[in-house]
C-alpha cells in the first residue's frame, strides 16, 4: 500500500503538529507522563499509517481512515486503536463497520469487557437483538459481583431504542434466567424482565414478574416502582403490589409517587390519606405538607388547609436559609398564593396581601401582581385592579396573555360580562387561533344571555381542536340547562369523557342530563360518584336538587350545607336554594 503518496497536500507545520500528537497519544498509553523521555515501538511505517488514517478521518474519507486504523490495530493488538476504528465507523454512521471492528477488538482481546459492551450497543443499535443475548450474558457474568444489581438495572436502557420490544424482552429474559433465584440480584432481574415486558406491552407479563420480585424481598422498592409505572394502564392487580410494600417500611419517596399517581388518577381523597399517613410518618418531608395543604384548600377545608401550608412554609425556609444564595422555589410560590386565598377568603384582605409580598421570584411576580389585583376588585376597586394589571410588565407573550386572561376574570367576577366579551372580541380578532379565549368568549356569550354565538362559538373550537374537551361539556351542559335537545346534550358530554374519562366536572353535567330526562335513579348514582371524586358547591347544588325531587329532602339538605362550607357564594347553589324556597 502507497502511504506517502497523500501527505504531499499537507505542510509541514500540520506533520509536525501531528508527529507530536501521536507521541503523546503513545505516551498515554504506556501509563508515562508525555514530557517523559520514552521508547517507542512505534515504527515509521506505523507512525505514518496511523497519520493518514487520522487524515483521512479528519478530511472527509472516513471509509479509508476506518481501514487503516483497524488495520494498524490488528497488527498491535492496540485497546485504543480498536476503539478508535470502531468510533470513526460510528461517526460515518456505518453501523456495520463499526460491528466489524468491535468484533475483532473483542476476538482480539477476549477478556476486554469494554470491547463485549461495544459489540452488543452496536448490534441493539442496529437492531440485531437476537444476536445480542451472548454479548449481554457476558456483560452480567463479568461484571464485579458488588457491582451486578447496578448493571442489571441498566439493562432497559441499552434496549430503548430496540424497534422489537417483544424479542427484546425475551432475550434480557433468557440472559437473566440464571440470576433469578440468586440472593441480592434476583429482585433486580425480576424487576428488568417486568420492565421489557412492559414496554413490549406485556402487562400481565409485567406485573407477574413484579409480583416475583416482590415474594423475594418484599421491603425491596424496585418492584413497587414498576408498579407503580403501570398505575396508568389498565392494571389494578399492579396497585396491589404497591400497597403491600407500603404496608411494611416504605421509602417516603415511592409513598410520594403513589400520591402523585393517584392524583393523576383524580383520586383526590385517597391522595389526601396517603399525605397524611406521609406527614405522620416523616413529619419533615415539605413537599407532602404542600401538596396536602393544596388538597385540603380545593376540598374547601381552610382552617386545616392553613396548618399544612404553613408547615410547609417553616420547612422550605429553614432548608432555604442552609442554601449561600437562596432562591425562592415554585414550592413556597405555590404555598403563599394558597395562603393568600384563604386570607381573602375570610376577607382578611391586608393579611392575604401580605403573604402576596413575601413572593420575592422574578419568575412569579407577576402572578403575585395578579392575584393582588383580584384582592383590589374583591374589596370593589375594579378600576384599580385593572390599572394594577395594565401597568405590569411583559418579559414574554406568555405575560401578555396571561394579563389578558386576568383582566376577562375580574371583569366575570365583577359580572362586567359585556367589557369581557369587548375584550375577547379583541383579542380572537387578532389571534383566531387561540381557542381557549375563543372559549372563554363563548362562556361570556352564555352570561349576556346570547345563547346562539355561545354555541357558534363552541362548535368552532371543536371543529378545530377535536380533543377539547371543554367544549363538548359546555355546550352539552348548556343544553341540558335549558331542558333542549337533550340526546344531544348527552352524546356532547359523553364525547368529552372520552377524552378526560372520570373528570368529575365533566361526570356532573352527565348527572344533570340524565335528571333532566327523567332518569333520576341514574342522575343520583352519577352526580353521587362525581361528588366523591370531587367535593365542590356546583355539583353540591345538582345532587342536592335531584334528591329534593325524589322527596329525599334531608339528604338534599344535607348534601347543600356541605356544599355552602366549600363554597359560601356559589352562585349555582346560591339560585338553586333561592329558586327551590329552601332556607338553611
Amino acid at each position: 500500500m502507497d502511504y506517502y503518496g497523500p501527505m504531499l497536500r499537507f505542510n509541514r507545520f500540520s506533520l509536525l503538529f501531528l508527529f507530536v500528537c501521536a507521541l503523546t497519544a503513545n505516551a498515554q498509553t504506556l501509563n508515562r507522563k508525555p514530557t517523559e523521555p520514552i521508547s517507542s515501538a512505534m515504527d515509521s511505517e506505523l507512525f505514518y499509517q496511523l497519520l493518514l488514517g487520522e487524515l483521512n478521518a479528519r478530511e472527509g474519507e472516513p471509509g479509508a481512515g476506518y481501514s487503516l486504523i483497524l488495520d494498524a490495530a490488528r497488527k498491535t493488538n492496540d485497546t485504543k486503536l480498536y476503539q478508535r476504528a470502531v468510533d470513526i465507523a460510528l461517526q460515518a454512521r456505518s453501523g456495520e463497520s463499526a460491528l466489524l471492528a468491535a468484533r475483532a477488538w473483542k476476538q482480539a482481546l477476549p477478556k476486554s469487557r469494554e470491547a463485549n459492551r461495544y459489540v452488543l450497543q452496536i448490534l441493539i443499535g442496529l437492531n440485531r437483538i437476537g444476536e445480542a443475548l451472548e454479548p449481554l450474558k457476558r456483560e452480567i457474568a463479568t461484571t464485579d459481583p458488588k457491582d451486578r444489581v447496578a448493571a442489571i438495572m441498566t439493562i432497559p436502557r441499552y434496549f430503548s431504542r430496540a424497534s422489537d420490544k417483544k424479542l427484546a424482552a425475551t432475550t434480557v429474559e433468557q440472559a437473566l434466567a440464571g440470576y433469578l433465584a440468586a440472593p441480592g440480584v434476583g429482585v433486580s432481574a425480576w424487576t428488568v424482565i417486568g420492565r421489557m415486558r412492559f414496554d413490549a406491552g406485556d402487562i400481565n407479563g409485567a406485573v407477574e414478574a413484579a409480583r416475583k420480585a416482590q415474594a423475594i424481598d418484599a421491603q425491596s422498592d424496585l418492584p413497587a416502582l414498576l408498579a407503580l409505572s403501570m398505575m396508568s394502564t389498565k392494571a389494578p392487580q399492579a396497585e396491589v403490589i404497591v400497597k403491600k410494600y407500603l404496608d411494611g417500611q416504605p421509602q417516603p419517596e415511592v409513598r410520594m409517587e403513589y400520591i402523585r399517581a393517584l392524583l393523576d388518577a383524580q383520586r383526590y381523597a385517597e391522595a389526601v390519606a396517603q399525605l397524611q399517613i406521609l406527614t405522620t410518618e416523616k413529619p419533615d418531608y415539605a413537599d407532602a405538607w404542600l401538596i396536602r395543604g393544596v388538597l385540603e384548600l380545593q376540598d374547601g377545608k381552610a382552617s386545616v388547609a392553613e396548618r399544612s401550608l404553613k408547615r410547609y412554609v417553616d420547612l422550605a425556609q429553614a432548608k432555604r436559609t442552609e442554601t449561600p444564595r437562596p432562591e425562592m422555589g415554585r414550592g413556597l410560590v405555590q404555598a403563599y398564593l394558597s395562603l393568600a386565598q384563604i386570607a381573602e377568603q375570610k376577607k382578611d384582605f391586608k393579611q392575604a396581601d401580605a403573604w402576596l409580598k413575601r413572593i420575592d421570584s422574578a419568575d412569579d411576580l407577576l402572578n403575585a401582581q395578579l392575584r393582588r389585583a383580584a384582592i383590589l376588585a374583591r374589596q370593589g376597586k375594579l378600576e384599580e385592579a385593572l390599572k394594577l394589571i395594565r401597568s405590569q410588565p411583559e418579559k414574554s407573550a406568555a405575560d401578555a396573555r396571561l394579563k389578558i386572561a386576568a383582566e376577562v376574570q375580574l371583569l366575570r367576577d365583577s359580572k362586567q360580562y359585556k367589557g369581557a366579551y369587548d375584550l375577547l372580541a379583541d383579542v380572537t380578532s387578532r389571534s383566531p387561533t387561540d381557542f381557549d379565549f375563543v372559549y372563554d368568549m363563548a362562556m361570556v356569550a352564555e352570561k349576556l344571555g346570547n345563547l346562539e354565538e355561545m354555541e357558534r362559538l363552541l362548535r368552532r373550537v371543536i371543529e378545530n381542536k377535536p380533543d377539547y374537551q371543554h367544549a363538548y361539556n359546555a355546550l352539552g351542559y348548556s343544553l341540558a340547562e335549558r331542558n333542549t335537545r337533550l340526546p344531544e346534550a348527552k352524546q356532547l358530554i359523553l364525547k368529552a369523557l372520552e377524552y378526560a374519562p372520570g373528570d368529575p366536572f365533566i361526570t356532573d353535567s352527565l348527572g344533570w342530563v340524565e335528571f333532566r330526562s327523567g332518569n333520576l335513579a341514574e342522575a343520583v348514582r352519577i352526580l353521587q360518584e362525581a361528588f366523591k371524586a370531587k367535593p365542590d358547591a356546583d355539583i353540591a347544588a345538582h345532587l342536592g336538587e335531584v334528591l329534593w325531587s325524589m322527596g329525599q329532602r334531608d339528604q338534599a339538605v344535607s348534601t347543600w350545607k356541605e356544599g355552602l362550607q366549600l363554597n359560601a357564594e356559589n352562585e349555582t347553589l346560591l339560585e338553586t336554594l333561592k329558586r327551590l324556597r329552601v332556607k338553611l
